[in-house]
């Protein structure tokens, strides 16, 4: 047992406060899916503990403003899921979060939390006998001689290929999301896509974020496209399980023909990753199995596969297309 300082605020300004005094020994609290996890595995030991789930503050959702929808960081995932805005006009966002995990998790998971949940890599999680870069920098990477079949396609280096694992994150950054944070020197806002950090040299680092910086909320500007969208996930088992592939994509359609396409991939990158290659084939085309499939290609076109994921290229390409004809079911719906 590792014994640590736990600290309770009663203001988000109190909870940043508090991380800054702590040092690289304090973490946030929220709803410690994730963090009670690795520290039980002794990948996470942090000397602070700030609990913020009780800030109300940061727990409110507003789905029905005209311009943009608002999330703040502390709202559980099972409440935001069940939006009925966000299930009629947005479904990509609302079926993210319904996929993610089992209604015990979701019922204490947070949204703003969800963004930061780390990677699933079984090297990172199986302890100092495998090198790792994430959890050791310097140490190495045992997923690039060993097992790899859960390794990132996109966005991989040399020092890492560990696959970002959340849903949420993706939809998102389908949509354009805005994160917006606190620090000790006041806010800022950080757009979705630039928020988390390819691992190039520096693995260990994962985001923008500063060491004493929160989420305090996210916002998503409105979209015609929302309703024409779906969040489609393979993985090994039917549910509460991590993608093997993923692809939150919507769409807006005239007379048939692409007007606005949104294509986002999970489960094959290093980050949540938008696929601009993909959308350019599908603008301007009608929505046809065959574009999609094409724009699916595209998606993939950069791939870095190792010894043993190489499958998931082709299993990537069905899943956009799929998606994709999802979402253009949806979008020839009076």
């Amino acid at each position: 047992m590792r014994s640590f300082t736990y600290i309770r605020p009663s203001t988000p300004a109190e909870a940043v406060d508090a991380i800054a005094d702590g040092g690289p020994g304090a973490r946030f609290l929220a709803g410690g899916t994730t963090l009670y996890d690795l520290m039980k595995l002794g990948v996470e030991a942090p000397l602070r503990v700030i609990d913020i789930t009780h800030l109300d503050a940061l727990a409110h959702f507003d789905t029905s403003g005209p311009d943009e929808l608002v999330f703040g960081a502390l709202a559980r995932m099972t409440d935001v899921a069940a939006d009925r805005r966000l299930k009629e006009d947005y479904p990509a966002l609302s079926e993210s979060l319904w996929k993610a995990a089992s209604q015990q998790l979701r019922n204490m998971a947070r949204v703003g939390a969800n963004l930061l949940q780390r990677t699933r890599c079984p090297y990172f999680r199986g302890g100092e006998v495998f090198p790792c870069n994430k959890r050791a920098p310097g140490s190495g990477c045992a997923a690039r001689d060993g097992v790899d079949r859960g390794s990132a396609l996109l966005g991989a280096s040399d020092a890492c290929a560990a696959v970002y694992p959340g849903d949420w994150g993706v939809a998102l950054a389908a949509f354009d999301a805005v994160v917006d944070t606190l620090s000790p020197r006041g806010e800022r806002s950080i757009p979705l896509l630039g928020l988390h950090r390819e691992p190039g040299s520096t693995p260990e680092v994962e985001t923008v974020l500063a060491p004493d910086e929160l989420i305090v909320r996210i916002r998503v500007p409105t979209s015609q496209a929302g309703r024409a969208s779906t969040y489609h996930k393979i993985r090994d088992r039917e549910s509460y399980a991590f993608a093997l592939a993923s692809a939150a994509v919507a769409v807006r359609l005239r007379a048939g023909v692409v007007a606005e396409a949104r294509v986002a991939l999970g489960g094959v990158a290093t980050r949540p990753w938008r696929s601009p290659e993909a959308e350019s084939v599908l603008l301007g085309q009608p929505l046809t199995e065959d574009v999609a499939q094409r724009a699916g290609q595209a998606a993939f076109a950069a791939a870095r596969p190792g010894a043993h994921n190489a499958f998931k290229i082709e299993l990537g390409i069905r899943t956009i297309t799929d998606a994709l004809m999802i979402a253009r079911q949806r979008g020839e719906q009076p």
